[in-house]
């Protein structure tokens, strides 16, 4: 029994005698492979190093400045004079600014028949009267202007019969107005222009 333990143990030890006689040896690398593969990774260390570095991206080229011409001033050519030809001046024709004979003041001696005329004040305010007389048949015409204080009254004796158109300016604390009114006066009783707000009425004796 020990012997076939014996014998076992001997085939099993030439198994692997045999293997390991049966295996190629191992290349040898000389001392020149190993200075190639040396410079080669140098290299490659070199080149991935220098693509690792950041490059300066070149500003793009700016346009050189010039000079821009300044503005010159053009001479104007002076105006030349025909020395045949001598300007002349016109003068516009004198006019005359009132044609109207009845827009005046009325004198203060009036040719018709005599009137006697009262102005009353109707108003809160004062007033500025113009009281017109339309042309009668001498030929009298024109205004005269009165001013009346709040309620008053004036009276005129040195009018003459005929048309009158009144206008007056009321001025009120609180506010302004204009009346106008209109009467034929026909005798020479006491008439009456009472003057409001925004109207005259001629009263008759």
């Amino acid at each position: 029994m020990k012997k076939s333990y014996i014998w076992a143990g001997l085939l099993i030890f030439s198994l692997l005698v045999n293997a390991c006689a049966a295996q190629p040896a191992e290349p040898t690398v000389s001392a020149e492979e190993i200075q190639q593969t040396a410079v080669a990774a140098a290299f490659t260390i070199v080149a991935e190093t220098q693509a690792a570095i950041p490059t300066n991206t070149p500003v793009p080229p700016t346009e050189t400045p010039t000079a821009t011409p300044l503005p010159t001033d053009t001479p104007i050519p002076s105006p030349t004079l025909d020395p045949l030809v001598i300007p002349t001046f016109t003068t516009a024709p004198q006019t005359s600014g009132n044609t109207d004979p009845c827009n005046a003041p009325l004198p203060g001696s009036i040719d018709g028949k005599p009137t006697k005329i009262r102005l009353k004040n109707e108003t809160k305010g004062s007033l500025v009267i113009s009281l017109y007389l339309n042309k009668t048949p001498f030929g009298e015409c024109g205004y005269r202007g009165y001013n009346l204080e709040k309620k008053g009254t004036t009276t005129i004796t040195d009018l003459v019969q005929g048309c009158y158109n009144v206008s007056v300016f009321v001025t009120q604390p609180n506010k302004s107005t204009k009346a106008f009114g209109y009467g034929c006066i026909n005798n020479p009783d006491l008439w009456e222009f009472k003057i409001f707000e925004e109207n005259v009425i001629l009263l008759s004796p």
